[in-house]
């Protein structure tokens, strides 16, 4: 923490951001894949059942939660070389497993060990941001970094879905996996050995005095919708949701276009613009006396177009409402990362990071499962599952208008 004024007075900052975010990115190659190809060839995966896809699809979130307890003693002391040197490790022997082991436990545990990884890339990211910002480019810096570890979710997403509809699963799988096998020497390299604390004058409350305020609260419970609604619920349902409407293949020059293509691009879409909209949408925050205020163009923007997805029959319509979408993602989860950063650094920043990451990864693994306890329950109905995460966009859009209103009036 010694040399944070000088960063944030020179390009390193940026770098430092940049060099976590696409290490980050490259790690998420397999995981990515997954969302769109499980759904669709599970049965290559050695899975039986619609359940599996769900569990599977949601245990490298759930298994944030009995770490809980001890995150926050390693991270209370985080050496940022280290946590990412264990999370590369992880994330390429977990990815060959996922092609090479067909077997529903094997991938159940390989699965458990992602969330490791992924956990402490994320607080890698999180804190390297804190700790090499300032007010003034908080909110750029988020954007810049959610945007660049997109470009891993466009690979894995595109080329994965893409791929999937030409060929077994277990070359793709291994590409991957040595993907992230090669950053690891890379890490090594150019990630600095830093130990980030809590250690910092700048801080405003300690450890031992930290508590959530009604503020906090709600942010966190943002979190947790940001994680269900994006990553859980719509992520793990694209694929099917497409194949729905897309009852014929098509064929262009010899390559095959399926369901797991045409996701896969629509997934794509999103962290192919991310690394230009998120920034953007960041730097509108930081300008932004309420920052907080940007939430409800997600917010409700989001109630629409799933009331409209669960409506449609029409697949051009149907595509058209998934675009938008993938721009009101962006917004989403920058404007919550943003908040939630701004407020870490008001308090025991790795403590209130952990539970901002261990709130969105909560709503992301709640919500293949749910989704799919759902359809199995409703024979199916997609039309269902987005008609009920609408009103949850609602519901979080009230709560924040609530919440403005109340922030207006103590600072008036």
């Amino acid at each position: 923490m010694k040399d944070v004024e000088g960063n944030k007075m020179s390009g390193s900052a940026r770098i430092r951001v940049i060099q976590v975010a696409l290490i980050t990115a490259i790690a998420l190659f397999g995981d990515a894949m997954l969302f769109i190809v499980l759904p669709l060839y599970y049965s290559q995966f050695g899975l039986t059942a619609l359940w599996q896809i769900g569990l599977l699809l949601s245990i490298n979130r759930l298994i944030r939660l009995p770490l809980n307890h001890w995150l926050p003693g390693f991270t209370g002391a985080f050496h940022l070389r280290t946590g990412l040197l264990i999370a590369m490790i992880l994330a390429s022997l977990t990815t060959f497993s996922y092609g090479v082991f067909p077997i529903f436990w094997v991938l159940f545990i390989a699965r458990m060990l992602w969330g490791v990884a992924w956990s402490l890339l994320r607080m890698g990211g999180f804190l390297t941001i804190i700790e090499v910002s300032s007010d003034d480019n908080r909110g750029k810096h988020v954007g810049m970094y959610n945007g660049l570890w997109g470009i891993g979710g466009l690979v894995g997403m595109l080329a994965g879905g893409l791929l999937a509809d030409q060929m077994s699963i277990m070359p793709i799988t291994t590409v991957f996996a040595l993907c992230a096998a090669a950053c690891i020497p890379v890490v090594w390299r150019v990630i600095p050995n830093v130990l980030i604390t809590n250690d910092d004058s700048k801080q405003a409350v300690t450890n031992d005095k930290f508590s959530f305020t009604s503020y906090h609260t709600i942010i966190l419970l943002t979190s947790l919708g940001m994680g269900f609604l994006i990553m859980g619920l719509f992520a793990s349902t694209l694929s099917p949701l497409i194949e729905t409407y897309y009852i014929e293949e098509l064929t262009v020059l010899g390559v095959v276009i399926g369901a797991a293509t045409v996701a896969g691009v629509l997934q794509a879409v999103r962290w192919s613009w991310d690394p230009f909209v998120a920034p953007l949408v960041g730097k509108w925050m930081d300008r932004l006396e309420h920052s907080h205020y940007l939430l409800f163009v997600p917010l409700s923007g989001g109630a629409i177009v799933f009331f409209l997805i669960g409506w449609t029959s029409e697949l051009y319509l149907l595509l058209l409402l998934l675009v938008v979408f993938q721009l009101i993602s962006t917004f989403f989860s920058t404007t919550v990362d943003t908040i939630a950063t701004e407020a870490a650094s008001k308090t025991d920043r790795v403590k209130f990071m952990m539970w901002h990451t261990i709130m969105v990864d909560t709503g992301a693994a709640v919500g293949p499962l749910l989704s799919y306890l759902l359809l199995s329950t409703f024979d199916g109905s997609l039309s269902i599952v987005y008609f009920i995460a609408s009103v949850i966009f609602l519901a979080y859009t009230c709560v924040w208008a609530y919440a403005a209103k109340k922030i207006k009036t103590k600072r008036t």
